[in-house]
Formats: C-alpha cells, sequence, structure tokens
C-alpha cells in the first residue's frame, strides 16, 4: 500500500506546483509593486527629499516624493533614517566574459582576427559568473560589458547588464551601445607602471605603422558604407554581417567606443572621427585631461579609466590621474568615470565607487563625482532611463546608511529591476568562513 501513497503523494505535490505557478502567473501587477519608505532620497534631478516614498512596478519607478501612500499590497522596505540614491553604474569592464584571467576556459572576451564588428557580448556574458554579486553587493547595479579589441583592430559591440537575473535575457539593458575600436597607438617603446622602456626603432617607422593602422579603419568604414548603399539596392548583395554590423557605426546610430591613452592618439581619434563623420567615445583616456579643451570644442566624451593608478611617463606628476576628472569637468568635457584600468587585467568593478571619490580630494565636487559613476554615463550611452530617480526611470538603486563614496559606508538593500537582490557574495563568504577559523 505504501508505493501507490507515495505515488499519490508525488502527484499530488505537482498538481500544487503547477497550481502555485499558474496562481504566481495571474497574481494581480500591483501585489508585485515595492515601496521604499521614510528614507532621504538623492534623485540627481533636483534637491534631496526628506521622509520620502519611492514606489516601483514593472521594473520601473512609478512615483516619487514626500508624503506618497504606500500602494495596497505592495511590498515595504522601511529606509527611516537611511538613504536612497541611483544604483552605481560601471560604463567599461568585462563583467560576465572573464572570471579568472589565467584559467582561459573561464574567458569569453576576445575573438581570433582583427575585424569583428558582428560579434556582441551579450552573446557571451555569464550570468552565474562569481564576479556579479561581489560587484553588485557594493551597490553597483549595472554595467558595460565588453569585449576585447586586438591593436588596430575591431572586437564587436559592447552590452549594457543589471547585475542580477537567471539569464541574459533578462539581466540585458541595452545589447549594443557602442563598437569597441582599439586605437593605433603611436609609440617606440612599452611603458607599465614599472616605467618605460624604449625601442631601437624610429620614431618615424612608429608613425608609419599607426598611419597604416588608421587607414585600415578608414577602408573598413568605406566597406560599410558601400555594403550599405548596395543592401538598400533593388539587387542586394549577399549578406555580410561584418559590413552590416559595421554600418551601424556609418549610419551613426552606435559610437566607436575607442580605446586611446596617449595625448597624440586621442587627438588623432578625435580628427579621424571629423573626418568621417562617425561618433566616438574615448575610453581609457589616460592623457585625456591633455587635449581637454580639445575634446570639449568637438564635444566628446570619455569614460575614464581608473583614478587608482600610478603615472606611467617619466615626467607625469603623481597626481596626474586623481586630478584628471577635475580637469575635464572644468574644461566642460563630459565624462563618466570607471573602474577600468585598476589592478591588471581583470580590474574589479566594486571598486568604482572609491575610483569617484579619490577624485574628489583633488578638485571634483563630490555631487559631480556621484552623477560621474550614475547618471553621466548613462547620458553618454544614450540610456536616459538610466541614473536617476524619477518616473519613468529603471529602479536600480541603492539604500545606504550614508555617502555612498565613503569606505565605510553599508549596502542595506541593492533593488535591480524594482526588486531586492541579494547582497551575499564570494567575498563575504570567505570572511565569515576565515573570521571563524581558530
Amino acid at each position: 500500500m505504501r508505493a501507490p501513497n507515495a505515488r499519490a503523494a508525488r502527484h499530488v505535490v505537482a498538481a500544487a506546483a503547477v497550481a502555485l505557478a499558474v496562481a504566481w502567473s495571474v497574481i494581480p501587477v500591483a501585489a508585485q509593486r515595492t515601496a521604499i519608505t521614510g528614507a532621504t532620497v538623492h534623485t540627481l534631478v533636483g534637491d534631496p527629499i526628506s521622509n520620502a516614498t519611492v514606489v516601483m512596478e514593472g521594473g520601473r519607478i512609478t512615483s516619487v516624493g514626500a508624503g506618497l501612500p504606500v500602494p495596497a499590497g505592495a511590498q515595504v522596505i522601511d529606509a527611516t533614517g537611511l538613504h536612497v540614491y541611483p544604483g552605481m553604474f560601471n560604463a567599461f569592464s568585462q563583467i560576465g566574459l572573464q572570471e579568472v584571467n589565467s584559467v582561459d576556459v573561464t574567458n569569453d572576451h576576445s575573438e581570433t582576427g582583427d575585424f569583428n564588428p558582428h560579434l556582441v557580448a551579450a552573446t557571451a556574458v555569464h550570468p552565474a559568473s562569481e564576479r556579479i554579486p561581489v560587484t553588485r553587493a557594493n551597490g553597483i547595479t549595472h554595467v558595460v560589458s565588453a569585449p576585447s579589441a586586438r591593436p588596430g583592430g575591431i572586437g564587436g559591440q559592447a552590452t549594457v547588464v543589471s547585475l542580477d537575473g537567471w539569464t541574459v535575457e533578462e539581466m540585458l539593458i541595452a545589447r549594443s551601445v557602442g563598437m569597441v575600436l582599439s586605437w593605433p597607438a603611436l609609440a617606440t617603446g612599452f611603458c607599465s607602471p614599472f616605467g618605460c622602456f624604449g625601442s631601437n626603432r624610429p620614431f618615424s617607422e612608429s608613425v608609419g605603422e599607426r598611419d597604416e593602422g588608421i587607414e585600415r579603419i578608414r577602408g573598413w568604414l568605406e566597406d560599410a558604407r558601400r555594403y550599405a548603399r548596395a543592401a538598400a539596392a533593388a539587387s542586394p548583395p549577399p549578406r555580410d554581417l561584418r559590413l552590416e554590423a559595421l554600418a551601424r557605426v556609418t549610419a551613426r546610430e552606435i559610437p566607436f567606443l575607442v580605446l586611446a591613452d596617449g595625448a597624440r592618439d586621442i587627438t588623432s581619434a578625435v580628427e579621424f572621427a571629423e573626418e568621417e563623420g562617425v561618433e566616438i567615445v574615448i575610453v581609457s583616456g589616460r592623457d585625456a585631461a591633455q587635449v581637454a579643451d580639445l575634446l570639449a570644442q568637438h564635444d566628446v566624451p570619455v569614460l575614464m579609466r581608473a583614478t587608482q593608478n600610478v603615472p606611467i611617463g617619466d615626467d607625469d606628476p603623481y597626481s596626474q590621474t586623481f586630478t584628471a576628472a577635475a580637469t575635464l569637468y572644468e574644461a566642460g568635457v563630459r565624462f563618466a568615470m570607471t573602474a577600468w584600468g585598476s589592478f591588471g587585467p581583470n580590474p574589479p568593478s566594486r571598486t568604482l565607487p572609491y575610483e569617484a571619490a579619490n577624485a574628489v580630494g583633488f578638485g571634483l565636487p563630490a555631487e559631480e563625482a556621484f552623477k560621474a559613476i550614475t547618471k553621466y554615463p548613462a547620458e553618454i550611452l544614450g540610456l536616459d532611463d538610466l541614473g536617476t530617480i524619477q518616473e519613468g526611470s529603471v529602479a536600480n538603486l541603492i539604500v545606504t546608511d550614508g555617502d555612498p563614496l565613503q569606505i565605510r559606508t553599508q549596502m542595506r538593500y541593492v533593488i535591480i529591476d524594482g526588486e531586492p537582490s541579494s547582497l551575499e557574495n564570494k567575498h563575504q563568504m570567505l570572511w565569515q568562513r576565515y573570521r571563524a577559523r581558530r
């Protein structure tokens, strides 16, 4: 008699599970609302609002203000005495594409060849990456995940994802926000934090090599323009995914995300963009402050490399990386700050708030520093519904006990798509394990 009863029990459990799933799918949307109450809300579009309520539904902010009623059935987060800010945005990273740098099978950020405009980072992002919860726990709610590009090559298209979700489709904010291009560098040697090491080849040879690389990129763009014209004709040519993708740049649908560091390289990239009629965003931009007036004149934004870095050139001032943001700000250059280029080839995005904080001590206003890791990167990449707390914005928020730029500040809640996300992560797990060691 036990076997039939066991089978019957399993049928009952299965039926109950199905019924629960069906019931959940038809729960009224209003019951899935979330409200944060009693907090000081820093909207970044006006003055902070004291004792405010933020209501979220369907992954969006539906209302924000003081004294708002809490919708019936909403999940309530009591944030009395706490602060609510937009979630932080690391605007250039390889989150989800790179796990352990020395273990090749955990890395999927680069492909063979120099010309890969058709590749999209979203197809390779790994939602179960251990780096995602580590980053999320420090208040970074969304990132740009970008493929690598070989020197002088096009690596593919960068993707914006939220840092929570079972699948890439759940995480996806924008499939493509730019085409990654590594600008041909003008260099006669190799520089690292340990010094610059010269080369015996003449400068003219380096110039010739750089110019050849630029002409190759120019040729790719011309091929893309011709392909786009032919594709619109009555008898289109066979489909070419590479040229089809690059044609989005020539049509100014997406910009080139140009990895360039030296002042000469940045200048030549800006001049190239003007000649070719394409939009660019400088990425890394070690010497961008040296050509700030040029960048402001041509309205070329910069996704800055990490502030916590050391100067490269023999004659660079010690404070070069710390003062760069203030220099760009004073010159009127649109900029955002990233954690790119810090701590080796696999930089930790979780340090993002401290990259911004270090610039504050060297002349950048604190409010501008926080906007540079929330609102400004979203604006630069054309994502105007990110980075602020107002009706219609994506509900990626953080609830803290203080200023997010301060290292002692704790994240009390991280909200992604309007729902609280877990703060558990590998760093926390290891800390708890070894803290209890005897």
